[in-house]
């Protein structure tokens, strides 16, 4: 099995949980309350090499995994419909798509919401002014709320690049010296 068919598997096994999921916490109106949730998780398997190990490391029976799971989400004050959703999934050896489930989950959201995440790469830290700006900007060209993921990388050298949906607009000096090098290779 290839890396990518493992991260399609994931992908997959996570979306069925986190749609169900998703479909009672919408009956219930707790979209807002998922939200923080799926955040507050997100942060705590970032921060925490020991539960990262926990759903990821086979030595860890089913009732291991559960048992912790559910001690984890008891101390974070998570709902019950998420307890109970992580708890199926360590009794069904699945936490190991844990990561897939909060991405599919803020994916759920944000369409319930009309929102829609964009990525942007830019070679030095925006301001508030240049992030306000292009969220506008972006917001105007899709019609949904935008939400910006921001991050810097500083051999883009000048520029940004924006992933709006799959849309990509590369306005780095990285890539524009990359465009004059391919032209200056059919010239000569």
């Amino acid at each position: 099995m290839t890396v990518a068919n493992s991260a399609s598997i994931s992908a997959s096994i996570a979306g069925r949980y986190a749609q169900a999921l998703f479909d009672i916490v919408r009956e219930s109106e707790g979209i807002d309350q998922l939200a923080q949730q799926a955040d507050a998780l997100d942060t705590a398997l970032q921060d925490s090499e020991a539960l990262r190990d926990l759903i990821s490391s086979p030595i860890y029976s089913r009732a291991e995994q559960q048992r912790s799971i559910q001690a984890i989400a008891a101390r974070m004050g998570l709902s019950d419909a998420l307890t109970n959703t992580l708890a199926l999934m360590a009794r069904n050896r699945r936490l190991f798509a844990l990561p897939q489930l909060i991405d599919r989950l803020r994916a759920l959201i944000a369409e319930e919401r009309g929102e829609v995440t964009a990525d942007v790469v830019s070679a030095v830290e925006l301001s508030d002014t240049q992030k306000q700006r292009l969220t506008a900007t972006l917001a105007e060209k899709s019609g949904k709320t935008v939400k910006l993921n921001t991050r810097v990388d500083d051999t883009l050298i000048g520029g940004m690049i924006v992933k709006l949906g799959s849309q990509m607009i590369d306005s780095s000096i990285r890539s524009k010296l990359a465009s004059l090098q391919n032209v200056m290779k059919e010239v000569g």
